[in-house]
């Protein structure tokens, strides 16, 4: 270190805080480079380092525990918010489906008997509930959109009584190509819908029609259109983005 009585040329000086920055900008890249040796040191859990995986599930208990209740509403819109929706992804519903030969297969929680069969006309015998919500996709962009449909909680309660009580809902497309798997609470949340609607008019095909889940405290990829099968589960059944590599909780 100079002596502070004496003056430094203009060079001097700049080579001095140079020098002074190289050693800060050094100190943080090591700093740097060991969080990230923490964050993917280990045994991988599918594509996420474990590291990574603690702090997501750290995320995910912080929301289930601080935030997360059936009081916590997402907020809702006016009609005046509603834009159009781009259409992202066809896994699950590039294939031609007979809408009028469509079926739900239900196995409710704990089932020893075979799946339920249901129809739309079923589904729809369930009390109608419409939501205007900001459809958050994880890739960033968002779109308020309104849903029509009824209630998941609804929905169980009338064909899978006592699944409510379920850890986990699964689901998948007819062609089980795309599917989900849901934390119990958040798949009974009072917003949570089986859709046969959106923005006004019945559910088109690119949007998951005959019947597709909307769970706005989730973002998009837990979204499932085309849904073929609901099942309640104690574990998580196979989630399709989890496999590779994104968070299986997913929440807002």
């Amino acid at each position: 270190m100079e002596p502070k009585n004496i003056k430094l040329t203009p060079q001097q000086e700049i080579e001095r805080r140079t020098r002074r920055s190289f050693m800060v900008m050094g100190g943080g890249a090591l700093v740097g480079t060991a969080g990230l040796a923490t964050l993917l040191s280990g045994a991988p859990e599918g594509d996420i380092p474990p590291g990574l995986r603690k702090i997501l599930g750290f995320n995910e208990s912080v929301v289930r525990t601080a935030l997360y209740s059936n009081d916590h509403l997402v907020q809702t819109y006016p009609a005046s918010a509603i834009g159009k929706q781009k259409v992202n992804g066809d896994v699950g519903i590039d294939t031609d489906l007979d809408m009028a030969a469509w079926k739900l297969e239900v196995v409710p929680y704990r089932a020893t008997a075979p799946a339920l069969q249901l129809t739309m006309d079923d589904v729809k015998s369930l009390p109608r509930h419409e939501e205007t919500i900001d459809f958050k996709c994880v890739e960033g962009w968002s779109t308020v959109s309104q849903f029509a449909g009824a209630r998941l909680s609804d929905f169980t309660a009338k064909f899978a009584p006592g699944s409510a009580e379920a850890p986990c809902v699964g689901m998948r497309t007819p062609d089980s190509e795309y599917y989900v798997s849901i934390d119990g609470p958040s798949a009974m949340h009072p917003q949570t819908l089986l859709a046969w609607e959106m923005n006004g008019n019945p559910l088109e095909e690119d949007h998951g029609a005959p019947l597709r889940l909307v769970i706005p405290v989730k973002y998009g990829i837990k979204n499932i259109k085309r849904i073929g099968r609901i099942e309640y589960t104690a574990q998580p059944t196979k989630d399709y983005w989890q496999e590779r590599g994104y968070d299986w909780y997913s929440g807002l």
